[in-house]
């Protein structure tokens, strides 16, 4: 902690670096009839390419002002539900107040306009892409549908991927803190009309951590007027089970407070069946085949509250606080499992079935603080701090039977574990933004400080309740992390570039106590990133881009504890895993701003990797996540939209890829293993306009994936088949859905694992088949757009958040 005075005085001093000039532009938006015309938008233009540099909204009475607008020559144009100004060119060397820009409403164009499905527009930038979807098609959609069409990105299951990899999802560059499942519930219940575009950033700059892939960023129209809104939402799934979960968020703005309040109750109760299928293999083949039928029933009952406050001292200092609860004080999972053991001539020899019922508490809350200032000649400098405190307990009960081929008991084998994991996170960052010459530059520092604390208690109750220390741990974890970053941008003519480097020195410590080992790590990292954008024309743009890049251990793997299915099946975590860096590359290629190309190739390095291992001698599979030998990935994707019709606008994403694995097979000799798929995945989604006013939409879907590798498997192909209508009444106040996710049943493949002497397939359906009731109300001022914001830290992100 002594090491944070300095980061602040360094990024001080970085603030003065940058020097410039910018002024001020207001006015007014008025109809044709003079009068204003409130919560107008309104856009300033790059002249010479008409780029958007910078926007606003109007007030009640249809007032606007944009500051910080460098010099130059720019366009001036407000919009209004369809209807347009047109440009005003302004030459900008001095602070200006217009007149008026002038939107001419023509009442008899209201029905074109409403029925008429505009076209998503994408745009490439020097280190994005930027797919806009306000006022088009998509917008009646959810956000997670939205992001399931973004070009580049595909959804497995719950995880959204780009460039097989995961993406991590930001709402106005705040980091959404969720598992993957949480995530996707989110944004199923986050209105489309909310968002102005969606970021793709598959190599983000340097001002991002090093850690961590690509980014998905969720950037939402902005605050537009004073008053109080709010909305109660529901939905209701019925998949095997029913499931439903009600929320609220209320939204109070005034001229220097925005406050918002969120809560929501989850309670679900989930199913998963899982068949596997196991080879043991001796010396003359296999000599024992287990077949089992897993079944997973889990109960959650959960709490989710937030808490955002942006408060404004005035033009040029503003505060910040944000608070996130998840409390999951209820959560339960019953897992029993039946096992069918054949014998060399595939004649039973005996069966045994495992009850293993778990327990769970978990809570995870966080604060964050954030101050702006920025200068009156140029640049803004940010202040931020973060705590987050996630605590974890669980206890799990495992039984098992054996019987004969007859049905007979043959013995029983019982224990009990009890696991408690404590994490506290605390960071504090500096960022200064600002023009040198007309050249943007970023400077910052931050420091990470991670305190991780584990136990495990394993106790046999064969006879009576009795303690293992040789199964039983305690494990201690301390990481600390400072970086300082740096980065430039410029453009000029028809080329973009955009160059920048950080620097983190990491530091930690895991202690094992039972094992007695301590393993110390220390190293210093450089992650450059470096993008260039050519417009050739306006029909054609070529782009490159390249960063460095890491991935840390989540803290649950390294915790050296088991977490049993039954004591022949079990999931161990691993306190040597180390750190893995990745180059990745990019070629992109634009045409007509309709059909992007791009090829990527990464270089995966010592990819953490979920390995599965047999055991063939004590017939023993064991789940151990570890560092693989080398890993690659590259690939080939095109996307494209068009506009059918008006009332038709159909998307499509295509992918060609291969991945590779090179890992030590622990169970085989220790023999490298090298594991590896060439696949191919096809997104065609159809979104329609079903009613002349525009507030009937449906959609149809098809996904279809040839496979793909996860760690030592092979996943089979799947199709998913997805059908949804959603209407709106009352001037847009309610909004109801209806869903129906994978109608094929194929969405679902199998995983198999077949080398040397590994032969092992896990098939995994979770409740993909499903239908969805939605429903949300909205109350107040309802048009108001909402401040909604998540804590941005990537330390969280490694927290145990399934």
């Amino acid at each position: 902690m002594k090491s944070l005075p300095l980061l602040f005085y360094m990024a001080l001093f970085c603030g003065q670096l940058a020097q410039g000039q910018s002024y001020g532009l207001s006015g007014k938006v008025r109809d044709q009839k003079n009068e204003g015309i409130p919560f107008a938008s309104v856009f300033l233009l790059r002249s010479s390419d008409s780029v958007l540099v910078k926007g606003s909204s109007a007030d009640d009475y249809g007032s606007f002002e944009i500051t910080n607008i460098p010099k130059g020559l720019y366009l001036l144009q407000a919009s209004y539900i369809g209807w347009t100004s047109n440009n005003m060119v302004l030459d900008i060397s001095k602070d200006i107040l217009i007149g008026a820009v002038i939107i001419t409403q023509e009442s008899e164009e209201l029905d074109e306009v409403v029925v008429t499905a505009n076209r998503p527009q994408v745009e490439r930038k020097v280190d994005r892409l930027v797919f806009t979807v306000e006022n088009t098609v998509l917008s009646q959609s959810s956000s997670w549908d939205i992001l399931k069409q973004t070009p580049g990105v595909i959804a497995m299951q719950d995880e959204l991927q780009i460039r097989n990899q995961a993406a991590t999802v930001y709402i106005n560059d705040r980091k959404v803190q969720l598992s993957a499942e949480e995530v996707r519930n989110l944004l199923e219940n986050y209105q489309g009309e909310n968002i102005k575009s969606v970021e793709v950033i598959s190599n983000p700059p340097a001002r991002y951590d090093a850690e961590g892939g690509a980014v998905l960023n969720i950037i939402t129209s902005k605050n537009i007027s004073l008053g109080y809104k709010g909305n109660i939402n529901t939905t209701y799934t019925q998949g095997v089970f029913s499931k439903y979960n009600l929320g609220t968020s209320h939204f109070y703005k005034t001229k220097k407070l925005n406050l918002n309040l969120s809560y929501a109750f989850a309670p679900r109760k989930d199913f998963k069946g899982v068949q596997g299928e196991t080879n043991f293999i001796d010396g003359t083949g296999a000599y024992s085949r287990w077949i089992t039928n897993f079944d997973n029933t889990s109960r959650f009952r959960t709490h989710v509250a937030g808490l955002v406050l942006d408060y404004e001292f005035d033009d040029r200092n503003e505060l910040n606080l944000t608070s996130n609860a998840q409390l999951s004080p209820y959560r339960k999972y019953d897992n029993r499992q039946n096992t069918v053991m054949l014998n060399r001539i595939n004649v039973i020899d005996s069966t045994f079935t495992t009850a293993s019922p778990e327990d769970e508490v978990k809570n995870n809350i966080s604060g964050d603080i954030t101050y702006k200032h920025t200068f009156k000649e140029n640049g803004s400098l940010l202040i931020n701090g973060h705590y987050t405190t996630f605590d974890l307990s669980r206890s799990q009960r495992v039984n098992s039977d054996y019987f004969n081929p007859e049905g007979a008991f043959i013995r029983d084998f019982n224990f009990l574990t009890d696991a408690n994991q404590d994490i506290e996170i605390a960071t504090a960052q500096v960022d200064y933004s600002g023009l040198l010459g007309a050249t943007n530059v970023e400077v910052g520092v931050k420091g990470s400080f991670i305190d991780s604390k584990s136990t495990l208690d394993y106790f046999s109750t064969n006879n009576g309740l009795v303690l293992d220390p040789a199964l039983s741990d305690s494990f201690l974890y301390d990481e600390n992390v400072y970086a300082a970053y740096t980065s430039f941008s410029h453009d000029w003519e028809k080329w973009s570039v955009k160059g920048g480097v950080r620097a983190e020195h990491t530091q930690s410590t895991g202690t094992s106590l039972a094992l007695a080992s301590i393993n110390n790590l220390e190293y210093f990292e450089l992650f450059p990133t470096f993008y260039l954008l050519h417009n050739r024309n306006e029909n054609h743009s070529f782009s490159f881009d390249y960063s460095r890049k890491l991935v840390r251990p989540r803290y649950q793997d390294l915790n050296p504890f088991r977490t049993f299915i039954n004591e022949n099946n079990f999931l161990e975590g691993n306190p040597e895993l180390l750190p893995n860096f990745s180059n990745n590359f990019n070629l992109n290629y634009t045409l007509n701003q309709e059909l992007f190309f791009d090829v990527y190739y990464r270089n995966n390095g010592n990819f953490i990797s979920t390995l599965y291992f047999q055991d063939n001698e004590n017939q023993i599979l064991r789940n151990i996540t570890q560092n693989v030998l080398e890993s690659t990935s590259y690939g080939f994707d095109f996307n494209y939209g068009k506009s059918i019709t008006n009332n038709w606008y159909m998307y499509s994403y295509i992918s060609i890829f291969h991945e590779d694995e090179t890992f030590l097979a622990t169970q085989s000799g220790n023999v490298a293993i090298k594991n590896e798929f060439d696949g191919f995945y096809a997104d065609i989604t159809n979104y329609l306009t079903l009613s002349k006013d525009g507030t009937f939409k449906g959609e149809l879907g098809l996904t279809y994936l040839s496979g793909f590798l996860q760690g030592s498997f092979i996943m089979a192909e799947t199709t998913n088949l997805t059908f949804g209508v959603r209407k709106s009444f009352w001037n847009r106040r309610a909004l109801v859905s209806f869903t129906v996710n994978d109608m094929l049943g194929k969405a679902n493949g199998k995983a198999t694992s077949k080398y040397l002497n590994q032969d092992n397939n896990i098939l995994a359906i979770p409740e993909t088949q499903y239908i969805r009731f939605g429903a949300t109300y909205n109350f107040g001022n309802f048009r108001l757009k909402d401040n909604d914001r998540e804590i941005d830290k990537n330390e969280r992100d490694r927290l145990n958040s399934e």
